[in-house]
C-alpha cells in the first residue's frame, strides 16, 4: 500500500517524527482507549515509544485534516492473515462520518493492492464501531 492517500476531507499518511504530541492527546484519553487493546498513555515518553512502533507498522495511518496535517486519529489494517481493521479518533471528532470516510478509502486501497478481505470485531458495549463496519460494507 502507498504511504499517503487522500479522501475528500482528509489525508491518510504514515506517522512521522513530530506526531508525538498528537498521539499523546489521542491515546491518553480514557474514552478513546476504553475499547482499544491498550491502557491510556501516561506521558509523552510513552507516546514517543508508541510512535516508533506505529512508524514501523505498514498498515497504520494517521488521519489528518488536509488543512493542517495534524493527526486526529489513526486507522489500521494488520498485515497478518486476518487483515484486522481498527481505528481510534479524538472524541471531539466522533459521530462526524470521519472513520467511515477514511475506512472506505482504505478498503479501496487494500482491494487495489490485492488484499482479498478485511476482518474486524467490536465490543458489545461499543455499538458505534459496529455501525462503522456496516457503513463500509462489512457483514456479520
Amino acid at each position: 500500500m502507498r504511504d499517503y492517500f487522500e479522501t475528500q476531507r482528509f489525508i491518510l499518511r504514515r506517522f512521522s517524527d513530530g506526531d508525538e504530541e498528537a498521539l499523546y492527546e489521542l491515546l491518553s484519553d480514557e474514552d478513546v482507549t476504553r475499547f482499544l487493546p491498550m491502557f491510556c498513555l501516561k506521558d509523552i515518553n510513552e507516546a514517543k515509544q508508541y510512535l516508533k512502533t506505529y512508524q514501523n507498522q505498514k498498515g497504520r495511518y494517521a488521519i489528518c485534516f488536509k488543512e493542517n496535517g495534524v493527526p486526529i486519529g489513526y486507522i489500521h489494517v494488520s498485515d497478518d492473515e486476518s487483515h484486522d481493521f481498527g481505528y481510534a479518533l479524538k472524541k471531539e471528532f466522533w459521530h462526524q462520518g470521519i472513520v467511515s470516510e477514511v475506512a472506505l478509502k482504505m478498503i479501496e486501497e487494500l482491494k487495489a493492492s490485492g488484499i482479498p478481505y478485511v476482518t474486524a470485531t467490536h465490543d458489545i458495549h461499543n455499538p458505534n464501531s459496529g455501525k462503522v463496519m456496516k457503513k463500509i460494507g462489512m457483514k456479520y
